[in-house]
């Protein structure tokens, strides 16, 4: 994929967005990557769009086990390649299995073992799919997440778009020409099918 836009290296950049890429790769991130390298564009921009980023896939009271799932949906949704090539290798070191993984992308159901992942598969589907959650989901994700809970699932959902509709309108690079690891369809977002009964 060949970017869109300039993606400028450090000594590019003027003060204002120096100051933002050193936040961001003294972080837990570690380096600019992904939308970050269209965002610091705009310093203020990627400034907020950073700590929001670092509070929803780092500080939430959700087990990174399912952040990592919620945002594998919707990257899959969205066939957003550099996300789920970061994501899916993390939702996979913190004990997603491989199958369910595997059927996300290729568009199969998943079969889940584990009731949280495959209710955090539902509520991030139905979110993406639907645009709302039925209301038996949304109530067994209270249930089990809290409202707390709840409230960070639906925003990392939402983030994660935004960062989905980034990489994928200005064409944004996987890293070191790695090869697109999901097929997108040839209009419109990726279908994703219910879990497996």
């Amino acid at each position: 994929m060949t970017p869109r836009i300039p993606l400028p290296t450090r000594e590019d950049l003027d003060e204002a967005q120096r100051a933002v890429w050193d936040r961001v790769v003294s972080g837990p991130r570690g380096q600019v990557i992904g939308p970050l390298r269209a965002a610091i564009h705009n310093a203020e921009l990627a400034g907020r769009w950073s700590a929001l980023g670092e509070s929803l896939r780092f500080s939430t009271s959700l087990p990174k086990r399912l952040s990592e799932l919620a945002i594998c949906v919707t990257g899959r949704r969205w066939s957003a390649q550099v996300e789920w090539f970061v994501h899916a290798r993390t939702a996979a070191e913190n004990g997603i299995s491989a199958e369910i993984l595997d059927a996300m992308r290729e568009g199969r159901a998943p079969i889940f073992d584990k009731p949280d992942e495959k209710l955090v598969y539902e509520f991030a589907r139905a979110l993406q799919q639907d645009g709302r959650v039925p209301d038996a989901i949304y109530a067994q994700a209270v249930q089990d997440f809290g409202v707390k809970g709840v409230v960070e699932l639906t925003a990392l959902v939402g983030y994660y778009t935004m960062v989905s509709m980034t990489l994928n309108a200005h064409g944004i690079p996987l890293p070191d020409g790695a090869a697109a690891p999901l097929e997108a369809p040839e209009t419109g977002l990726f279908h994703l099918p219910e879990a497996a009964p």
